[in-house]
């Protein structure tokens, strides 16, 4: 089998409008659909991200049942030359980071939480290279 990517990434939230609020208007990523009581979608380069509502997705019969709880995790990948650019724009937004981390080969990520409790990430491209 041959992956190209990870195409949809998906969190489980409480409130759509929140949602909306950072990832659409703090974070900047473009609303593609909305369902009200159901999801919200976010476009992220060439990855969709899906904010779902548990309640209704665990219990949905026409789609496979679905959902999560607690300290879900993902990282947003920006080019790596607009890193520290990035962190400034996070910070002057009022984000509180939560963590630095130095990984191999002198590249960083730092972390912050959404205002569900999820923990997002941002890496520079080339984080997971093998080099």
């Amino acid at each position: 089998m041959e992956y190209t990517q990870i195409k949809e990434t998906c969190l489980y939230i409480s409130n759509l409008d929140t949602a909306q609020y950072f990832y659409g208007e703090v974070l900047e990523m473009p609303i593609i659909s909305r369902v009200e009581n159901r999801h919200i979608f976010f476009r992220c380069g060439s990855s969709i991200l899906l904010c779902f509502i548990p309640e209704v997705t665990q219990s949905e019969t026409n789609l496979p049942s679905h959902f999560a709880r607690g300290k879900q995790h993902i990282a947003f990948e920006v080019p790596a030359k607009e890193y520290l650019k990035t962190k400034v724009e996070i910070l002057k937004k009022g984000i509180v980071l939560t963590h630095e981390q130095e990984w191999k080969r002198g590249l960083q990520s730092f972390y912050f939480e959404d205002p569900f409790g999820k923990v997002l990430e941002i890496v520079p491209i080339g984080i997971w290279d093998k080099k």
